[in-house]
């Protein structure tokens, strides 16, 4: 348990940075479903240092009276739910909306918003870990909370934060520095490498409990070293050595959580046949996948799927590979029906041309489906195969068009 002089200290010197801190204007995508006049309690979740406190400061704009606390600061880090009612009494009594950053540190946490929720207080929280999140809020807060997810910079966000248009160099840009804000600013990489430790140690090896954390570093520096490539957790056992494959499973759900990587299954209409297949990894950042791997750097046409993968993760839709005879990058899913092939190609050419075609047209006749998008750095082009139409279409034209 902390002192109440600890907490105040804490709270009262966090508010006054808050009212000297220029907040940035870029409007963040999703932000705008997220409704001031709602009373359920709003959870904006996300990776670390992609946004989530800046989106709350500019949200604190619509209130008068706020109270923010962000309970990584050090020193309130023994922060417990037997200190919720010291910071009840530091807290002004006009205060009407309570902004609590990185609240999952706090075990049962959830108790305390849901009293502030049911005394008629609007809540904003923000966290880093979708599973710890999820079980939390379903336990005792089901049915009273709206949920948010924030992602580094998309590619339209990108443009507003650097003042450019939508060109072909623009979009390589961004294909290469991804879009964290602090890493926009700087594009000092140091910030991308520690970022990735506190992610690894901080939020999942201490957090777990996890005494080999070099496996778990080795681990997760392989798979940001090959994303867009098959993996499975028999092969990860044996590549590194681990006792057991639900080790590994657990590894993998732990940095799934902390949104560092992704994992798409292979479509199958059996739930166990998407279980049991491998699966294709993918990471939250193409800035932070190249300040981490030397073997990732060059490798434009994965760091492109890897972009449209995160454009498709972003607008919550449900997404597979497919593969029968041939391959196709992405089948999409919404309300259990098929709506979208495409296919990733940096450079179409005579050398992949056919491949690419057969691996989309196989997908669009499985979904019984007319059309597909081949996303392309910078060509446009249409083929007319049978029935089927296939677009070729620009990187930079795919991911500022708001229908995709």
């Amino acid at each position: 348990m902390l002192l109440k002089s600890e907490i105040e200290d804490a709270f009262h010197l966090q508010q006054s940075k808050l009212n000297n801190k220029a907040v940035a204007a870029i409007k963040r995508t999703g932000a705008e479903k997220i409704d001031l006049d709602n009373t359920s309690i709003q959870v904006i979740s996300g990776v670390r240092r992609c946004g989530k406190s800046t989106l709350m400061q500019q949200l604190m704009k619509a209130y008068k009276h706020v109270a923010f606390l962000n309970f990584e600061d050090p020193r309130i880090f023994n922060f417990s739910v037997n200190d919720f009612p010291k910071l009840d009494e530091v807290i002004p009594k006009e205060t009407k909306a309570y902004f609590f950053d990185e609240i999952q540190n706090v075990p049962e946490w959830e108790r305390y918003v849901r009293q502030l929720h049911d005394d008629g207080k609007k809540v904003f929280v923000t966290g880093s870990n979708a599973s710890m999140l999820s079980k939390e809020l379903g336990t005792r807060l089901t049915g009273r909370y709206l949920n948010t997810e924030l992602f580094p910079f998309s590619y339209n966000e990108y443009l507003r934060f650097k003042k450019e248009k939508a060109t072909v160099k623009s979009f390589e840009n961004y294909l290469l520095k991804g879009g964290f804000p602090e890493f926009l600013t700087s594009e000092n990489s140091e910030i991308l490498q520690n970022l990735l430790k506190d992610i690894v140690y901080r939020d999942i090896a201490v957090r777990y409990g996890i005494r080999n954390s070099k496996t778990l570093v080795d681990i997760t520096l392989y798979l940001i070293s090959n994303i867009g490539k098959e993996t499975s957790y028999n092969s990860l056992k044996k590549t590194f050595d681990i006792g057991s494959a639900n080790s590994v499973s657990d590894y993998l759900n732990w940095l799934e959580d902390s949104y560092l990587l992704f994992f798409v299954q292979k479509f199958s209409w059996s739930a166990k046949s998407r279980q049991v297949n491998p699966k294709k990894v993918y990471t939250i950042d193409n800035g932070l996948a190249r300040s981490n791997s030397l073997s990732f750097t060059s490798d434009f046409g994965r760091l492109l799927e890897n972009l449209v993968f995160l454009h498709l993760r972003r607008s919550g839709k449900t997404v597979y590979y497919f593969r029968e005879r041939r391959e196709c990058d992405f089948v999409v899913f919404e309300q259990n029906k098929c709506t979208a092939a495409i296919q990733v190609c940096y450079e179409l050419n005579r050398d992949n041309k056919d491949r690419e075609l057969d691996g989309l047209t196989e997908a669009l006749t499985f979904f019984k489906m007319k059309k597909g998008i081949i996303v392309t750095l910078n060509q446009s082009d249409q083929f007319k195969i049978g029935d089927k139409e296939i677009v070729c279409v620009p990187a930079y034209l795919f991911f500022n068009d708001p229908v995709n």
